[in-house]
């Protein structure tokens, strides 16, 4: 964005759900605003942004494009939208926005990690269409991006509609999320990607990851994210590796309480 003279705004989420804060995405726009880009299933927190959440995001854009006399772009980073659990949904934001861009990869629900392939979807009621679909075409090239291997490309077809075996990630998810609540350990319940976003004891997401390789566990920062009092867990692997990894993680919160 920066490259092609583009400033960004971080507008931080909800404290109490870590949910899209659409009056405060109102508060950051001006007359400048090119395009709002959001993510859900959210990567680091796990957060699904909900029909309602999303509709009072889309209804106050196509406010602000009639106050401001310009196109404002949703752009909806979506690589996870098939990774969600229980009762959880990812809405279409083409139904609630003209000006939407959803870009999509396939590595995250075939479980192919580094394989780049994907798609990025026009809606087709969008404003300026033909220039907006020159750019998103033009844009692999321009930014240096290569085409996947063909063969992958032949072979994805045949896998429309399909997923990796995601139950795996809802057992790890569930084991995590009432082992560490039970352990003290303040988080939001995520209901979508492979993704927990866990409140450090100490306040200090930065402190809180370098004691926890002390019980060899590996967690990252959530000030990467924007939120320093966080840090973000993975739970893509293996259930065992979780169970084995409990005991360390009691461990680690009953360590702030010396």
């Amino acid at each position: 964005i920066e490259r092609f003279g583009g400033v960004i705004r971080e507008v931080p989420t909800r404290a109490c759900d870590l949910k899209l804060d659409v009056s405060a995405i109102e508060a950051a726009i001006s007359e400048k605003t090119a395009a709002i880009i959001i993510n859900s299933p959210n990567n680091p927190t796990g957060v699904v942004y909900d029909e309602e959440n999303i509709k009072e995001l889309t209804d106050m854009l196509s406010r602000r494009e009639k106050e401001l006399g310009k196109v404002i772009y949703l752009i909806s980073d979506e690589p996870y939208r098939e990774l969600v659990y229980g009762d959880a949904t990812v809405p279409y934001l083409t139904k609630y926005y003209d000006d939407t861009v959803v870009c999509y990869s396939y590595s995250k629900s075939l479980s192919l990690p580094g394989e780049r392939i994907g798609y990025v979807l026009v809606c087709p009621r969008i404003r300026d269409f033909l220039s907006v679909y020159q750019a998103v075409c033009g844009a692999a090239r321009a930014l240096g991006y290569v085409c996947a291997p063909s063969l992958l490309q032949k072979i994805l077809p045949r896998l429309l509609g399909m997923t990796a075996d995601i139950s795996v990630y809802d057992k790890n998810r569930r084991l995590l999320v009432e082992s560490l609540t039970e352990y003290g350990y303040e988080l939001i319940r995520p209901e979508g990607a492979f993704y927990l976003f866990i409140k450090s004891p100490s306040g200090d997401g930065e402190e809180f990851s370098e004691r926890a390789k002390s019980e060899e566990i590996l967690i990252v920062p959530g000030a990467d994210f924007g939120s320093k009092e966080y840090a973000r867990l993975s739970y893509c692997v293996k259930t065992e590796q979780i169970e084995a990894a409990l005991p360390a993680f009691k461990r680690l919160i009953e360590s702030y309480k010396d």
